[in-house]
């Protein structure tokens, strides 16, 4: 059997890379100008068989939201391996190199199997809620809207005006992904062969009284008749209104558009406060799914750079098997602003693994979620209280993508 061999990506790399991740995950590849642009074979790894190419992985670099703070994180994408190559430790090989490589505390993905990941420490930190809507019955509140208007953007202004939008939503709630000006473009290319018979995007946004734009919203159309008249389809691709009378507006819009009969939206928060502008909230089909899944890559930074909701004094007793220097005590201390996370040989409150502090980081889930299993044991009574209620945050984590 030949010999397997994990080397850093180069430029050359970008059809090859392409191709084989294509491969791997069943669909036809394509090439455009702004994905090899947006490729960084410095962030990517590439797994060889006698020197042809039989795994992928790769990085984005971009910045996230977590509890109190905007902070990097390496966004993995692009994991795959040539069905003729699998069970023979590629994968294995690709993420571990890739985790006790990268230079970000966090690491973060979207899990297309999610059996996968949990073996590497990643966890999922957030939920996604996916929403089909029944127009038809739905019926918004009548509460009165503060004063301000809807419109439209072309592309090119949406390019300009879009981005501190999003940022604001990151400032406000954790799991949001920031996007360079290369991002932006990508995600706003609209080419027709990508459509899946929707029509072409539309970028909605709010003004406020003063006309600056402080929410928007991306959609698409699609005619459909019945029997009965029309029914046409809305399918909402991404909301960021972080101010409440934008929210209100655009949902609003959304929700009376003539002709129509179902709306879909598959990133909406557990708390998204949609249910509260409708008369008929069973009306709303709610399904709740896996979101951003997330892995600790160096516990002192990564617990030292989020926020907490209550002060906290903890020793965590921490296992991973795969990043040796994350297995060990560690003493978290937060009052307010002040965060700190060091080494100590004090004894522990509380014993886990880098799995449960990747689950609870974004403020999601509870530590206390997996006491019942024995993922996480208290030797300190009321340690396991304290510390859950200091990693919760108020609004819950949404991410808007799948990158």
């Amino acid at each position: 059997m030949s010999e397997i061999e994990i080397r850093t990506a180069n430029a050359g790399d970008y059809e090859t890379f392409r191709t084989v991740f294509a491969a791997a995950m069943m669909f036809e590849p394509s090439f455009d100008e702004l994905s090899a642009e947006l490729f960084e074979p410095e962030r990517a790894l590439v797994a060889t068989d006698d020197g042809k190419v039989i795994g992928t992985t790769r990085v984005l670099t971009r910045d996230l939201s977590v509890p109190g703070a905007v902070v990097d994180a390496a966004h993995v994408t692009s994991v795959g391996v040539l069905p003729t190559h699998r069970r023979r430790g590629v994968m294995s090989g690709l993420i571990g190199r890739q985790l006790r490589e990268v230079p970000e505390p966090i690491a973060v993905l979207w899990a297309s199997e999610p059996a996968i990941y949990g073996r590497f420490g990643y966890a999922t930190a957030s939920w996604k809620v996916g929403y089909e809507a029944d127009l038809h019955r739905v019926g918004p509140t009548n509460d009165r809207l503060r004063p301000g208007e809807l419109g439209e953007l072309t592309t090119e202004d949406a390019l300009k005006e879009l981005p501190p939008i999003l940022r604001r939503l990151q400032e406000q709630r954790p799991g949001v992904s920031s996007r360079t000006e290369l991002a932006w473009r990508k995600h706003l290319e609209d080419k027709p062969e990508d459509r899946h018979g929707w029509n072409a995007l539309r970028v909605l946004v709010h003004r406020d009284e003063s006309g600056t734009i402080d929410g928007y919203a991306l959609w698409r159309g699609k005619m459909n008749w019945t029997q009965t008249g029309p029914s046409n389809e809305l399918l909402l691709e991404e909301l960021a209104a972080p101010e409440p009378a934008a929210y209100k507006a655009i949902w609003q819009y959304l929700l009376t558009m003539d002709l129509s009969g179902k709306l879909s939206y598959s990133f909406a928060s557990v708390d998204e406060a949609l249910v509260h502008l409708v008369a008929t909230p069973t009306a709303l089909d709610r399904r709740l799914g896996e979101g951003l899944w997330l892995r600790v890559t160096d516990v002192p930074r990564a617990l030292s750079q989020r926020r907490y909701s209550v002060p906290l004094d903890v020793v965590l007793d921490v296992t991973d098997d795969l990043i040796a220097a994350n297995t060990g005590r560690f003493r978290l201390t937060a009052d307010g602003g002040s965060v700190t996370c060091e080494r100590t040989e004090d004894a522990a409150d509380l014993s886990l693994t880098v799995t449960e502090l990747g689950a609870t980081y974004l403020g999601a889930r509870s530590l206390a979620e997996f006491v019942a299993t024995g993922r996480v044991v208290e030797h300190t009574p009321g340690a396991l209280n304290q510390t859950s209620a200091a990693f919760r945050w108020a609004l819950a984590p949404v991410s808007l993508e799948i990158f």
